[in-house]
Formats: C-alpha cells, structure tokens, sequence
C-alpha cells in the first residue's frame, strides 16, 4: 500500500538506521503529528507503514510472539529468524484478514547489521537501503546515489537528511517532523536528524 507516509531505512559498516514520518493521517485529516512509527522489538527496530490499527495490531503481535519464544527457549532470534517470522506471519494473515503494513527491520547479529524489506503481500528482502510509500520514488536514486557498504552514522544520517529535503521539495503536502532510532552493537537509540527537532 502507498501511503503518503515515508519509511528509510540505511545498513552500515556496524549499525541500521531507520527513521519514518511522525504524522498519523485519515484521508487528507491529520490525526497527529508525533507518532511513533518505529518499534523496538527486542534488540531489533521494526519501522512500519500503512493504516495505524494495522500496523500497531500487527507489530505488537510479532513482538509478543518473539518475546514469548525468547521465554519459551531461553533463546533471542536473531534479525534474519525474527524476518523470517514476521513474513511467515504476515503471508498466513494475507489469507485471512490482511495486514496493510510495510515494514524495514533492523538488527544487529554475530554476522553483523542487517535490514530487511517487507511489503504488505509479504515478500522479503534483505537490502542495504531501504524506503516505503510514496516517498520511496523520489528517494531511492538518491540512496543509490550515496549509499556505500562502510557508511558511517553520521553519513548515513546526511543522506537521509537528503532523503527528507527531497520529499519537502517534491510533496505537495508536508509530512513533518522525522523520527531517527539507530540499533547498533550497544542496542537502540533514538538519534536526531536535524538539530531543531
């Protein structure tokens, strides 16, 4: 689904960083404008996209369900296993009563960071730079452009950075202010992207 919404997502040299428009919006009605987008799942991120009921619903579902495995077995999933879930989560409601939820999951693992790309009819990718909605249009050549596998924090925060100016320069209407979270070897944080948030 194609909202007016914007989700980034950026895999570094030792980090992934998401971030995601904070405005909740029905039709052309804003609701509010500091909503949360990006979860923490553990010591994962899980950005989503689409309808609030559906993506709230489904995230805290995935969440639940991977803490309960977690005290089940005593073990955590790693970010390609708890991808894996979701998707497999995702493609049996398809079926039934679907989720209209994209989601970027984010993680850090033995073999490093890694991001995955999910859309609502389920399919998976993992990918280094990563966008949802309309907003992914104009901004995946500029990732493409920028993106390079050692990216630091601080470059990956410019080229999103771009990514926003771009969607402020092409949008007819405003999306707002942009929520950062970063997940790296020292767990999640939020970061800020520009200095006057």
């Amino acid at each position: 689904t194609m909202g007016t919404e914007a989700t980034f997502g950026l895999c570094g040299k030792d980090f992934v960083i998401l971030a995601a428009d904070c405005q909740a919006a029905f039709s052309i009605i804003r609701m509010k404008d500091d909503a949360d987008k990006i979860w923490q799942v553990e010591n994962m991120l899980f950005a989503a996209s689409g309808p609030p009921a559906d993506t709230a619903n489904f995230v805290e579902f995935i969440e639940k369900n991977i803490k309960l495995h977690t005290l089940r077995t005593g073990l955590h999933l790693s970010t390609k296993a708890a991808a894996n879930y979701t998707r497999n989560e995702l493609a049996t409601a398809l079926r039934k009563g679907p989720y209209q939820a994209d989601l970027l999951i984010g993680g850090i693992d033995a073999d490093g960071p890694g991001l995955y790309f999910m859309d609502y009819l389920a399919s998976m990718e993992k990918v280094n730079k990563a966008a949802h909605g309309y907003g992914a249009m104009f901004t995946l050549g500029l990732m493409d452009r920028y993106y390079k596998p050692d990216l630091t924090l601080e470059e990956a925060k410019e080229i999103l950075r771009l990514c926003v100016k771009e969607l402020e320069t092409r949008f007819i209407v405003s999306l707002g202010n942009f929520k950062c979270k970063v997940v790296d070897k020292n767990g999640v944080r939020e970061e800020t992207l520009f200095p006057a948030q």
